[in-house]
């Protein structure tokens, strides 16, 4: 098959779904495109929970079940197993926010550490990974971008951050397991990249297994890449990045207009495109000193990667890059690629229902604002749906 039509293939995308996980995943996509409907849904399951009503079994077995891997990791290997058999690894993301107690980030990060060594004794298991905020408030990390001083209690907080960094780091290094950093917030981010970039200087002096995470909406990210490539050279380690199109863009336009600063956002969808792919092309043209790890549902930025590497001489299974997407979404590119013989991992988000939810909510959220991607989601799984007659 051509590689522009590689995408297409549903036979392989939905290989692994049941008629009746096709049918849900068909009703869910139908139910996520519509906005008034998602709005409804996510202030109704918020108040629901918030008043403990029993609705955990029917988030469980609709949305949950759909986008994340379980409520714990020894639920969620089976689904690890099964994608691995098609040769998609597995990311396990321990999907948890909001936390604002040092007792709740300490669990977090054994939680992580659990993770790492739990990823070491499987092959399919190639990545740990975390957020930031989930290993300290984000009033610190706040405070630490903006260069505020921190009272002699917040400077402790910080100290407890670095140190949990610190652990997250020296575990992935004793296991030899890629760390992935999530990116947050821009007001809180520069903090996260100083304290990520420590950790590179220090762990990734003969490969990456430290990355940070660029997200491409932001029109600074290549430059930013490109001072951080100078040092990397000049002082001899290894760069790793996860990059992403990014997460927060309504949050980052409304908090820039209300505080009269400029938006750090890219001006429109095209422009974020070209950085995105901009970015790409950077360091696949420099992948003797950084590794990348594409996460991206984006068909046409996939296509594009595949194609630089054919050009560039890069295996398809270079050990330096490998393509990611969520699970329970783009199917169609995941499976496809791995067919293909390329390295793809899937995140697969876990951890208790309540807990999970503010992930799950943006999730949805996210479908429905990203114009196209529902409704690419449908239309695949409905031409699956007539090709075995359900």
């Amino acid at each position: 098959m051509s590689s522009e039509k590689l995408f297409e293939n549903t036979e392989v995308a939905f290989a692994l779904k049941t008629d009746s996980e096709l049918e849900r995943a068909h009703f869910l996509f139908k139910m996520i495109a519509s906005e008034p409907l998602v709005k409804i849904g996510t202030a109704a399951t918020k108040l629901a929970l918030n008043m403990n009503l029993p609705v955990e079994g029917l988030i469980r077995s609709t949305v949950f079940d759909h986008f994340c891997g379980g409520v714990n990791e020894e639920d969620c290997l089976p689904v690890v197993d099964k994608l691995y058999e098609k040769g998609v690894h597995a990311v396990l993301d321990y999907s948890v926010e909001g936390k604002e107690t040092q007792e709740q980030f300490n669990s977090t990060l054994a939680k992580v550490n659990e993770l790492t060594a739990f990823a070491d004794e499987k092959d399919a298991m190639p990545f740990s990974v975390f957020k930031p905020t989930g290993l300290g408030r984000f009033k610190i990390w706040e405070k630490q971008s903006a260069g505020e001083a921190l009272t002699e209690s917040e400077q402790a907080e910080w100290n407890a951050i670095v140190a949990r960094y610190e652990s997250a780091c020296e575990k992935a290094v004793a296991h030899d397991v890629a760390l992935l950093i999530d990116g947050e917030e821009s007001w809180m981010q520069d903090a996260a990249d100083e304290l990520v970039t420590d950790m590179m200087r220090k762990y990734n002096k003969d490969k990456a297994l430290i990355f940070n995470t660029l997200q491409c909406y932001r029109w600074d990210r290549l430059d930013y890449l490109k001072e951080q490539h100078l040092e990397a050279r000049a002082k001899g380690f290894k760069l790793g990045y996860k990059i992403v199109r990014g997460a927060y863009m309504e949050k980052e336009n409304e908090r820039a207009e209300e505080q009269g600063y400029p938006t750090p956002i890219c001006k429109d969808k095209a422009h974020t495109d070209e950085t995105f792919n901009a970015t790409l092309r950077y360091i696949l043209e420099n992948l003797e000193d950084i590794s990348v790890f594409i996460g991206s549902h984006n068909e046409e930025s996939c296509y594009l990667a595949m194609e630089l590497m054919a050009e560039l001489g890069i295996a398809k299974n270079d050990p330096r890059v490998w393509f990611g997407q969520l699970f329970g979404m783009s199917d169609h590119i995941s499976y496809n690629l791995a067919e293909a013989g390329y390295n793809v991992a899937k995140y697969i988000p876990f951890g208790p229902v309540k807990d999970v939810m503010p992930y799950l909510i943006r999730r949805a959220e996210e479908n429905t604002s990203v114009a196209g991607q529902t409704s690419r989601e449908l239309s695949l799984l409905k031409n699956e749906k007539k090709r075995r007659k359900l």
